[in-house]
């Protein structure tokens, strides 16, 4: 069981990776955007407007999954001591799963925007 779960964490911190792995090429196809935007003198554009809010919803979400996750592994903690395993706040896969959902949302936020900007050819 321990085999599986691992590999099952190891392959969603790859694909979180993965995605992150885009952020580049979106910033690389949204300056474009953003210079058009600078160009016509009204000030924010829709394109950077629409990446600040990204990122702040992202760093939102990031940091309430990570906490939520935190809390998880805080109530599991006596279960864990008095079924003989060591507890996972002491262990590090607390820290693993905070980290993972941490970033989940900005993968998520990065990949979509990677399909919406490669299709605005």
């Amino acid at each position: 069981m321990k085999k599986i779960t691992k590999t099952l964490r190891t392959r969603g911190a790859g694909a979180i990776g993965a995605d992150l792995m885009l952020a580049p090429l979106v910033m690389a196809m949204r300056l474009p955007l953003m210079a058009a935007d600078a160009q016509n003198g009204s000030g924010l554009g829709s394109e950077t407007a629409r990446a600040i809010n990204e990122k702040a919803t992202a760093v939102a979400e990031g940091a309430f999954a990570a906490q939520m996750a935190l809390f998880q592994s805080a109530a599991r903690f006596w279960p864990e001591v008095f079924s003989g395993r060591t507890p996972s706040l002491f262990n590090g896969i607390a820290v693993e799963r905070s980290i993972s959902a941490a970033l989940k949302p900005a993968s998520r936020a990065v990949k979509a925007n990677f399909r919406r900007l490669s299709s605005k050819d």
